[in-house]
């Protein structure tokens, strides 16, 4: 080869490579995936809080947890306020005696927004009378102040599973 030519090769071997991406476009959706990870371990800490002071009846733990803004419908169809929530829990007028998650997914829908989905088995009602309930429910989760509270909450009955014929 001509010595020009050996000279240029490097340069063509550049011209016809994949084009790099920038570092900042490899960085972002590995940076997201942690973001994402580290949001969805926050909300997950948030709601075991929420159970812990819910079963427990604990008026100051559900105040921190729980937003000012709180809609909380059960699936009765009774609705609660923050306050009136608070007070049937710290009253024990209803006791929730479990929790078992059968599945509940945290889906980040826009910044300081997620919605929890999912479906749940809790036991429920005056002391030593609960029901067992399967739910399924869809719940909203808003970051206020720096801290994901519990804003909105709407569950329903699963029926009942059918006998085999």
């Amino acid at each position: 080869m001509k010595p020009t030519l050996l000279r240029l090769l490097p340069l063509l071997a550049l011209a016809f490579a994949p084009p790099a991406a920038p570092a900042a476009e490899k960085s972002a959706a590995p940076a997201f995936a942690n973001e994402g990870e580290r949001i969805r371990a926050a909300l997950t800490a948030a709601d075991d809080e929420r159970l812990a002071a819910t079963k427990a009846g604990d008026a100051a733990r559900l105040g921190a947890i729980l937003s000012d803004d709180l809609h909380y419908t059960h699936s009765s169809g009774k609705v609660d306020t923050k306050a009136s929530l608070i007070a049937s829990l710290a009253s024990k007028a209803s006791v929730y005696e479990s929790f078992d998650y059968k599945k509940r997914t945290f889906t980040l829908i826009g910044s300081g927004i997620a919605t929890m989905t999912g479906r749940v088995i809790t036991k429920v009602g005056p002391p030593g009378k609960p029901n067992e309930l399967d739910l399924s429910f869809l719940a909203i989760w808003r970051e206020e102040n720096g801290k994901w509270r519990f804003l909105a909450w709407q569950s329903c009955k699963m029926p009942a599973p059918v006998a085999a014929k």
